[in-house]
């Protein structure tokens, strides 16, 4: 008859509670029900403990179509729902316990560290782009917000990751459209303007000289007539100049045949003598020509930006600033206005600093609006410039 030590016996029933243990942690994992993480910080190797979730809770998390996480402050997640799994293309038993660096580019990883050291429970968001299990890259939209976990001092956090694909395809769709109406727009202008200036503007002129060989006819004993022809063609005169005015700003003749620089040098004494405001330019000297898409693009941002000056800004001056700075192009246009908050609009949409945007947008390049209430407004533009693509020579205007 065999006998087995007592050890023997005390030894076996610990390795039985062990496998018992382990068995329940991993049918825990695999669906999701973790309790307890085992990771590795700065002050060793640390039990993070979660608490068992309610039965409703964990069906709610797990039924979103965002993945979900709760993180430690060294990004270590403690709780990842299955819908992150799925984003990035891994078991769920090999997603908790990772870090989430494991699943970030490391080009987004810094923007990541500070997001994490600024959330607070008001929340901070960064768009970034995810590593998935076959490589692809996944643009994501990351929410933070700190958590305070009962019975526990360790700094969590309550992440949630939104898929962007289809948002973006949709951004990318608009913008197309978008570009494609400003694109037809232009073509409009350029027809109405030609029509302005070859049409009406000829009309206008040949009123205006008949009007005079009409005022020569009249003897001179008749003043009364003659000082309504002179209004007559003083008049004629104001309206053939407006004329040109508004089909200039439809499609600057100076633009399209001597190019920026010279366009800016035109407009700035324009604008003065119209509003009262002095516009000083300072602008850098090019060998050649920008592409003609790029040069509207900066024309219309200086419309825009201009435009807010006269009827917003109540600026005493204003700057343009024209320069090269390696592969861009810069403009700035600069004002000692009244300024506004960026972050209250009162209600008012800023379609002008939308059209800006995506005027740069659609040559590659982009418009930062600096400004604050008393200390006026700078607006930012800067597109791509290849010289190999341009082989033009602007004249410098003196």
């Amino acid at each position: 008859m065999n006998s087995t030590h007592p050890s023997s016996m005390g030894d076996l029933d610990k390795l039985r509670t062990r496998l018992a243990e382990a068995e329940a942690t991993l049918r825990a994992i695999g669906s999701g029900e973790v309790d307890a993480v085992i990771g590795t910080g700065q002050a060793g190797t640390e039990v993070y403990t979660l608490g068992t979730a309610s039965d409703a809770y964990r069906t709610l998390i797990e039924s979103m179509n965002e993945g979900a996480l709760i993180l430690t402050h060294e990004k270590l997640i403690l709780y990842a729902n299955g819908c992150f799994a799925k984003m990035v293309g891994r078991p769920l038993e090999r997603v908790i316990g990772a870090s989430l660096k494991d699943f970030i580019k490391v080009e987004d990883q810094p923007p990541l560290r500070e997001l994490l050291s600024l959330a607070d429970h008001r929340g901070s968001k960064l768009q970034m782009v995810l590593q998935t299990g076959d490589g692809a890259p996944l643009p994501v939209l990351i929410s933070i917000r700190a958590l305070a976990m009962e019975g526990s001092d360790i700094a969590t956090y309550g992440v949630v990751i939104t898929d962007m694909t289809e948002p973006r395809r949709h951004e990318e769709l608009l913008r197309g459209f978008s570009q494609r109406l400003v694109k037809v727009l232009e073509e409009e202008r350029e027809r109405v303007a030609f029509e302005l200036h070859g049409q009406i503007t000829q009309q206008l002129c040949a009123i205006l000289l008949q009007s005079e060989i009409l005022a020569e006819t009249f003897p001179s004993h008749t003043a009364d007539s003659l000082c309504e022809a002179e209004k007559l063609r003083k008049m004629l005169g104001e309206a053939t100049n407006a004329v040109e005015r508004i089909s200039g700003h439809l499609r600057p003749s100076v633009l399209d045949h001597l190019g920026l620089s010279a366009m800016l040098h035109s407009a700035g004494p324009e604008f003065s003598a119209r509003t009262g405001v002095p516009l000083e330019l300072n602008c850098g000297l090019f060998t050649s020509r920008l592409p003609a898409d790029a040069e509207l693009a900066f024309y219309r941002i200086l419309q825009e930006a201009l435009k807010n000056v006269e009827h917003h800004a109540q600026a005493k001056q204003a700057t343009i600033h024209l320069t090269q700075h390696g592969a861009f192009v810069e403009m700035s246009i600069q004002d000692d206005g009244i300024g506004f908050d960026q972050d209250i609009t009162n209600g008012k949409p800023r379609f002008g600093l939308h059209s800006m945007r995506e005027r740069a947008t659609g040559v590659g390049g982009s418009v930062s609006v600096k400004s604050s209430p008393g200390h006026g407004t700078t607006i930012h533009a800067q597109i791509p410039f290849n010289e190999k693509q341009s082989s033009e020579i602007t004249p410098t205007p003196s």
